[in-house]
């Protein structure tokens, strides 16, 4: 495919001046590549809109001269959403430029921001008016609220406070004509029609390019209480969690799942970090209380869960500063970078109904390794919601790039073979990007996939708002 003629180019130029378009290789270098490394992209050049009306203009622009637009956050993604393809022909649309932060509105608990926020700006600019956005990732220095509505982002605080669907009140979108939809004053009760806001969360830019967002927030949490457990089986740890659940009821914040070798990889790779139990144990679980109330008695809380946990656990700690607290939590975060500097690997982040996600791994585990000897899995993450990351790591020797392609994606559809057999899905909070649209064609269900399709060809007829991304069909694939 050709790239775009030079009025065009010209054109963008002029719309966006010096600062916001440039073809400077050295410059858009770092966003042609994926934040893991695997996909790598040309682009005919970057556009940095410094508002939602220069986004407009520039997809405008687009749509006249048929150029596909590529939208981008922080480039922190997990599955290549971000990235352009190699033709040279698609222009990468970074929205870092729309990073501002209207004043906290603390009665209603809301903020309205532009898409380019960074997620950790957004943490300080609610915290500096006593409440929160509970939303937390490992990469919150670089994760753009866009990039996160736009891919229905989780965490490690979903058990209590939801996937960030259940933040977004309202939402600012340009659509692929150029025209700018605004519906970011919230209402309790709408009943005029869909919920169009909902149409791209998740969307992974396919439908539009959000610009701005307005976000519920929640209450600063007065204290909290981290406890680390272990346990001899991964059924003891859903035990734990109904225990938790039924004790620590709205105060349980999260509740993480680590088996020994994950532990045993942290350890490993961070030569300073330090188990928090003495021995080992086949399974840990990171439990997190918090209370927005500084009167509940989080220790009372936090001891009751202990003790009547006696006959499930084998060992416990009960974090004694918040120091400690945050060591626990970083040994949990650390997993996947020490997973990854084992070797070659495949990731999946899949999940299950909340009730069968120990069953399944109990499973699944000792499954893919019999079926592929010499590999490891690894299952740990989010039990409390039955959402886990499942890494296979390659045998001894494989080659890193080569492995991946060959038996590594072999392995990776044994595992979302697996997980469709127990009703669950192939991708739980990093998206479908480019790494699983082909596992979504293969495992989707087809009336699911031609409506998803069929809205796509609605209101992008053209197909050019991300293409190659998330649909496994463009509009004029769809067939009956």
């Amino acid at each position: 495919m050709s790239g775009p003629d030079q009025t065009f180019l010209d054109a963008a130029q002029a719309l966006l001046g010096p600062r916001g378009f440039t073809r400077d290789p050295g410059l858009m270098e770092p966003w042609l590549t994926d934040w893991r490394g695997r996909y790598f992209g040309q682009a005919c050049g970057m556009g940095s809109p410094a508002s939602a009306q220069e986004v407009a203009q520039l997809v405008k622009l687009c749509a006249a001269h048929g150029v596909a637009i590529v939208p981008q956050g922080g480039n922190s993604g997990m599955s290549g959403g971000a990235t352009p393809d190699a033709s040279g022909a698609q222009l990468l649309l970074s929205l870092r430029r729309l990073d501002t932060i209207d004043p906290v509105d603390a009665q209603a608990r809301q903020v309205t921001c532009g898409a380019g926020v960074i997620l950790q700006n957004l943490h300080q600019a609610a915290e500096a008016a006593d409440l929160r956005f509970p939303l937390t990732l490992g990469g919150k220095g670089s994760a753009t609220i866009g990039g996160l509505v736009s891919t229905n982002a989780g965490g490690t605080q979903v058990l209590r406070h939801g996937s960030m669907r259940a933040f977004v009140l309202g939402i600012e979108a340009v659509l692929a004509d150029g025209s700018v939809w605004s519906a970011l004053t919230p209402l309790k009760k709408d009943n005029r029609g869909f919920d169009l806001k909902q149409l791209f969360i998740g969307a992974e830019g396919t439908l539009g390019v959000v610009t701005a967002a307005t976000l519920r927030l929640v209450p600063a949490l007065a204290g909290r209480r981290v406890i680390w457990a272990g346990l001899g089986s991964i059924e003891a740890a859903r035990d734990l969690l109904l225990l938790a659940e039924r004790i620590a009821g709205a105060e349980l914040e999260g509740f993480e799942v680590i088996p020994q070798n994950c532990l045993a990889a942290v350890l490993e790779h961070l030569p300073h970090a330090r188990a928090p139990l003495a021995g080992q144990h086949a399974w840990h679980a990171l439990i997190e209380l918090g209370a927005e109330d500084a009167a509940l008695d989080l220790d009372a809380l936090a001891m009751a869960l202990l003790e009547q946990a006696q006959g499930i656990i084998a060992d416990a700690t009960l974090a004694a500063s918040e120091s400690q607290a945050e060591a626990f939590w970083a040994l949990r975060e650390s997993i996947s970078g020490a997973l990854r500097a084992k070797g070659a690997a495949v990731q999946h982040d899949i999940a299950v109904p909340v009730a069968q996600m120990a069953a399944f791994i109990a499973m699944a585990i000792p499954t893919v390794e019999a079926e592929f000897p010499g590999c490891k899995a690894f299952a740990f993450g989010h039990l409390g919601d039955g959402n886990v990351h499942f890494h296979v790591t390659a045998p001894p020797g494989a080659v890193r790039g080569e492995w991946e392609l060959d038996q590594g994606k072999t392995a990776s559809c044994r595992v979302h073979d697996l997980v469709t057999q127990w009703y669950g899905t192939i991708s739980a909070e990093h998206g479908i990007g480019q790494m699983k649209r082909d596992e979504l064609a293969r495992l989707g269900d087809p009336v699911a996939l031609k409506m998803m399709a069929q809205i796509k060809a609605a209101l992008d007829p053209q197909g050019l708002m991300n293409p190659g991304k998330l649909l496994p069909l463009a509009p004029g694939e769809i067939s009956d």
